[in-house]
């Protein structure tokens, strides 16, 4: 029996997580969470999970392998330290920036496989596997859905201010979702700016409407396209096979369509409703992207960490010290001893 930690700091993480637990626990190992911070809500958790805070009692823990989709974890925690991720957006600053914490890196599809082979070969203090990501074992929705009496468009901006669309496209929004026969559902990330989310709520009425993470899956399902900027969303809504219309994305690729005038937004999503010469780009990205259509990417995460495990594969060479973000690390935790 193993014993597992999910090491989470924002609510998003139970979904890309517990598919990881629930594989973990059918196979008979133990799993804990750990609360990093305090933006976790913990009335989230379900009345069979553990949870600590303590980063004393994780240390005593001593778990076998910690799973994290955040970019950090800290190094004087016991266990082997997989990195997960917390989404596909790899055109954001920092996505391919290795801060020396991981021993793993469970990838998504060829194109992320590619890229951290090349970062590990550079840097040698790490391994990396291609697993697909565990969020979409219980995410991936039916390509095909019944038949509406009006499209809909789902809107799912980044928080981020050098990418968010919504400062440029609210009035926009708002104006199409009175004039046209859309119905609008909105969907915000949880670090987005509550001046904008207080904007949109005032201006809600039975075309428009916010809905929170918990009906996240069922806006997946339902919608007929994606309306975003430069956000990870884009890639698990394409993975359904489905249209996303993008305002200046980063880099935009030809399977979206991308606009950078607000007015073009109308025209832009009738393309997206209409347009169906787009299927075979969709489907190329999504191979690249994530090929793994039978929801076992969590068994392949686990199985990769039990042959490292038991097999005690390690990385070419040992992680640098970081002497200075070990100690800073030790500071916030308030933990230093010494084992």
């Amino acid at each position: 029996m193993r014993k597992y930690v999910g090491f989470i700091s924002e609510n998003y993480s139970f979904d890309i997580l517990r598919p990881i637990q629930n594989a973990a626990l059918d196979q008979g190992h133990e799993f804990i969470w750990f609360l990093d911070g305090n933006n976790v809500n913990t009335e989230l958790f379900l009345d069979n999970e553990r949870y600590e805070t303590d980063i004393k009692q994780l240390i005593n823990y001593a778990a076998d392998a910690i799973f994290v989709p955040g970019n950090v974890v800290p190094s004087f925690v016991p266990g082997l330290k997989v990195q997960v991720f917390h989404g596909f957006e790899w055109k954001k600053k920092g996505h391919w920036r290795i801060r020396n914490c991981f021993d793993l890196y469970c990838t998504q599809g060829p194109f992320f496989t590619a890229k951290f082979n090349e970062l590990q070969a550079k840097h040698r203090h790490f391994l990396v596997q291609q697993t697909g990501w565990p969020k979409l074992d219980n995410a991936i929705a039916p390509i095909t859905q019944e038949k509406k009496f009006s499209p809909t468009v789902l809107y799912a901006p980044t928080f981020s201010p050098a990418y968010c669309s919504t400062p440029e496209l609210f009035e926009e929004i708002i104006k199409l979702s009175h004039s046209k026969d859309w119905q609008w559902l909105v969907k915000f990330h949880p670090k987005m700016d509550s001046t904008w989310i207080d904007k949109f709520r005032a201006q809600s009425h039975h075309k428009l409407k916010l809905v929170g993470d918990a009906h996240l899956a069922s806006a997946f399902a339902t919608a007929d396209v994606l309306l975003s900027d430069t956000s990870s969303i884009i890639t698990e809504f394409l993975l359904q096979g489905k249209p996303a219309v993008t305002y200046k994305n980063a880099s935009p690729d030809p399977v979206l369509i991308d606009f950078v005038e607000a007015p073009q937004l109308k025209s832009s999503i009738e393309t997206a409703l209409h347009d169906v010469s787009r299927k075979e780009h969709i489907e190329q990205f999504c191979h690249s992207m994530h090929p793994y259509r039978d929801q076992l990417s969590s068994e392949r995460i686990l199985s990769c960490v039990e042959n490292i495990l038991t097999n005690n594969i390690t990385a070419e060479r040992r992680k640098p010290l970081n002497i200075i973000r070990h100690l800073k690390a030790r500071k916030a935790y308030k933990y230093w001893a010494f084992r």
